[in-house]
């Protein structure tokens, strides 16, 4: 069967690939930006890659007509836009509109439980997207999850972030609210058993593990799991900004995510029944199992997708290419060049560069520039990177997105996503036996220059040494 797949690119929809692929479905992959799709060569065969933006009525005409089933994977929660309520529902609308065309018999929609009468805006935006997705002329399948827990979802990043870091925790109130957290591998069999199995068709179901626990239980259970002794003190003075604030200096969330988790954490989100358990014949696993596995996962680095490579983790808005040819006119460089020892070594340590590996020179001054940036506002360097040896174009590395990443080429270019008073790359490329290392930045007016002046005494520095231990 020929199943189209919306966020491809996203956490959910990079686990799910392979999942439907070893099922023998031919799989349309929906992305926005084909640069940030990386296709692994087993699945070639298997897959096609189209772009489509749903914020932009006239792309969907790329979705082939044949599709016989969809799913629908978009959210907007965590964009820099304060109406992302709109704009879900612009990309439902201009959805249906080309599915309708389709001879899609269902679409499958990812969301959360909204069995509450006093919604958050980003639960209440999920509820308005399934209303829209419903009125088509397919069947629809809405499956409403509450916390996912795995190795890279937003809500353990969250989790292990507070944990690792406070030992004793002064926290909001809305952590004694109760919540009913599912494993993402659970998650993953109820998106894959669902397709094309008639009871599904035209209903919702609210998805769950079988523990109903608070945000505190959850936290103390990560704790437990860590073999750490933590203490936590709920207190009800906590506005709903402060408690955004605490979150986002914290942990490695950016500010719009924590506030729509802050605004969504103060409602239960608790399953009504589990009918698709028995339906489906699944039985998800308990909230322990759920972390051990993902910790597993994450010490044996093979975390498959993060939230934090979605784009919307940063200030990334537009299409890689547009970036991917680094400008000269009017910028400031700082070029330097280093003959090669053994290039093997040296393209080993380039793409290992960043997250608990460090920049191998001057770490704490990149972890300080790192400490403003979230000051002011920007993303920070706690995002580290998903994986300690594989970089894909369009990952998250600390406060860089990476555009290009060619191991065989040896070419690796990175772009700023710190709040600067202008746009930055840095490049590492191979050539003969030489290596190329270049920092480019083009200023914004008077304070860009200013800026780049008040930075350059330490680029000798950092980037010297960074060169150095790249090559020794």
């Amino acid at each position: 069967m020929k199943i189209l797949l919306t966020g491809a690119t996203g956490y959910i929809g990079k686990r799910l690939l392979p999942i439907l692929v070893a099922e023998g479905h031919e799989i349309i992959c929906c992305v926005r930006d084909k640069n940030r799709f990386y296709t692994p060569k087993e699945f070639e065969k298997n897959i096609e890659v189209i772009e489509v933006d749903f914020l932009e009525e006239e792309t969907v005409s790329a979705i082939p007509l044949d599709i016989d089933a969809a799913y629908y994977l978009i959210h907007s929660m965590s964009s820099s836009s304060d109406n992302y309520d709109e704009l879900e529902s612009i990309s439902a609308k201009n959805f249906i509109q080309r599915v309708n065309q389709t001879k899609a018999q269902q679409v499958i929609y990812l969301t959360g439980i909204v069995n509450d009468k006093s919604l958050s805006k980003h639960l209440s935006s999920r509820k308005n997207v399934e209303d829209i997705l419903s009125s088509g002329t397919y069947a629809i399948t809405a499956l409403r999850a509450g916390i996912i827990v795995g190795s890279g979802s937003a809500s353990f990043e969250i989790i292990r972030d507070l944990v690792n870091k406070l030992p004793i925790m002064i926290t909001p109130k809305w952590l004694n609210t109760k919540c009913q957290p599912i494993a993402i591998n659970d998650v993953l069999d109820f998106l894959s058993k669902s397709l094309f199995n008639p009871l599904t068709y035209n209903q919702n179901f609210d998805i769950g593990g079988p523990d109903i626990l608070s945000y505190k239980e959850m936290l103390l259970g990560f704790a437990k799991a860590k073999n750490l002794k933590r203490w936590i003190v709920t207190v009800p003075v906590m506005t709903p900004k402060l408690s955004s604030y605490w979150l986002y200096f914290v942990t490695s969330t950016s500010y719009k995510l924590a506030a729509a988790l802050v605004s969504s954490m103060k409602v239960e989100v608790i399953c009504r029944d589990h009918r698709i358990n028995e339906l489906l014949q699944l039985k998800p696993m308990i909230y322990e199992k759920a972390l051990s596995r993902a910790l597993i996962k994450v010490d044996e680095d093979k975390v498959a997708s993060s939230w934090k490579d979605s784009l919307v983790s940063g200030r990334f808005n537009t299409n890689m290419s547009e970036y991917l040819k680094i400008p000269k006119k009017d910028c400031f460089i700082d070029r330097r060049k280093m003959e090669l020892i053994d290039r093997e070594y040296t393209i080993n340590k380039i793409w290992s560069i960043g997250g608990d590996t460090g920049w191998y020179y001057g770490d704490w001054l990149w972890g300080l520039r790192g400490f403003i940036d979230k000051l002011y506002g920007g993303v920070g360097s706690r995002r580290g990177r998903t994986n300690k040896k594989e970089i894909h174009a369009g990952d998250a590395l600390d406060f860089w997105r990476v555009l290009y990443a060619n191991k065989e080429e040896g070419k690796l270019v990175l772009f700023a996503e710190m709040k600067l008073p202008g746009e930055a790359w840095l490049e590492f490329k191979i050539i003969n036996n030489d290596l190329y290392q270049a920092a480019t930045f083009k200023p914004k007016g008077i304070w860009g220059k200013l800026y780049w002046y008040s930075v350059l005494p330490f680029h000798g520095f950092i980037f010297n040494g960074m060169l150095n231990k790249l090559i020794k």
